[in-house]
């Protein structure tokens, strides 16, 4: 594995376990001992190469497709960028169906498409935001602070969908 690469993975590698809350410490107490800190660092900076089956085993644990973690690629081998927001589905479903339902039928829409099932996180895109933004009748920066509120988006939201609205 080239050193470029392996630091493009593991920098894919960091960005889904910080999309999803936790430090390296919190990836060994989560996974109970499975994953050493140290080890998942090392990954992530591109120090050490990670097998093919310990990387499926990584993207099982963090709930996303292997590709996910792969450098260059997007699921459907689309050329849009990665994924910047990420829904907390678990929050989502404590919503008042009367406010969240169409995102909650958009997101499980999302979900049918990619197989992807986990009830825990779902990635959307910036057309996706833009989207369920036509169907709040809200700009995508105003929908973005609804969905913080309501705890279905972490505030770092509020920087990937400013810089993509200064493009």
């Amino acid at each position: 594995m080239s050193s470029e690469y392996a630091k493009q993975l593991g920098a894919k590698l960091r960005a889904i376990r910080t999309q999803q809350g936790l430090s390296l410490h919190g990836v060994e107490e989560k996974s109970q001992g499975r994953w050493k800190a140290v080890v998942v660092g090392s990954y992530e900076r591109g120090d050490r190469a990670v097998t093919v089956q310990r990387l499926a085993e990584l993207a099982d644990f963090y709930g996303v497709p292997v590709q996910e973690l792969l450098p260059g690629t997007t699921p459907g081998g689309a050329a849009e960028p990665p994924p910047k927001l990420v829904l907390d589905l678990e929050r989502l479903a404590t919503v008042p169906a009367e406010k969240a339902g169409p995102l909650q039928r958009y997101a499980a829409t999302i979900q049918s498409q990619r197989g992807d099932y986990n009830g825990k996180v779902l990635s959307i895109r910036q057309d996706d935001l833009r989207t369920l933004a036509v169907i709040y009748d809200q700009s995508p920066s105003v929908l973005t602070e609804q969905l913080i509120s309501w705890g279905v988006l972490d505030a770092d939201a509020r920087r990937a969908v400013a810089s993509h609205e200064d493009v």
